[in-house]
């Protein structure tokens, strides 16, 4: 099966072009712009990002440590696959951590400290808006880990980073084709307006129905 071009956002100067690729990738195995099955090169995809073709192999060499993709010998690289099962064990995981971890903060969090979060998701909604799925799942994911910093667990961030990286969310596309992925970005804005009003039983709330829509809208059992 030929690979179908990835949608790439610009590059822009604050990161190194190992990590804005590798989180274009990241973003695009999330998505199901990239697929199981499909063959990917580096110099293919290379071509698409116009650039050398050392950040992309250490992009995937980055990928491939955190279990997204695969090495095929002498040939790219596939993305790694993820049952419905392993993906109900992740969202169980993150609800775990996460539900509880921002319910706290919104006893403690400064009115600073949720304006600095606000452009993100902001971000998140331009990007639903624009059905730029790829951008989407960036801010999104920059997001909730620069949401979970606040909580001061370093090693907390890391594996929840981990496990959204496992996750899938090809529900997303259809999201887009329906419009409704813009009303499922605002709960984003919903996480920042229980925070900023210190209000941890609507925050736990909120938290616990986006989480559990990994499993409903964004990646429902059996979406191909």
């Amino acid at each position: 099966m030929k690979p179908a071009a990835i949608t790439i956002a610009p590059l822009v100067e604050r990161q190194s072009l190992r990590e804005q690729i590798a989180n274009a990738l990241r973003a695009a195995v999330v998505s199901g712009e990239m697929r199981p099955g499909v063959l990917y090169s580096v110099p293919s995809l290379a071509a698409q990002f116009q650039v050398s073709a050392t950040p992309v192999r250490e992009a995937m060499l980055d990928l491939t440590k955190e279990g997204l993709v695969e090495s095929v010998r002498n040939k790219g690289f596939r993305v790694t696959e993820v049952t419905d099962d392993q993906l109900d064990e992740i969202t169980e995981l993150r609800a775990l951590i996460e539900v509880p971890t921002v319910a706290r903060l919104a006893e403690s969090i400064e009115p600073a400290q949720v304006a600095e979060l606000r452009p993100l998701a902001e971000q998140i909604c331009e990007a639903a808006d624009a059905g730029d799925l790829i951008g989407y799942i960036d801010a999104d994911r920059q997001f909730h880990l620069a949401l979970l910093e606040l909580g001061g667990n370093r090693r907390l961030v890391e594996v929840v980073s981990e496990l959204r990286g496992q996750t899938r969310l090809y529900g997303l596309s259809k999201l887009v084709r329906e419009q409704r992925l813009i009303k499922s970005a605002e709960e984003h804005l919903e996480i920042l307006d229980a925070l900023g009003a210190n209000d941890r039983e609507r925050c736990e709330e909120v938290m616990r129905r986006h989480i559990r829509h990994v499993r409903g809208l964004w990646a429902p059992r059996g979406e191909d």
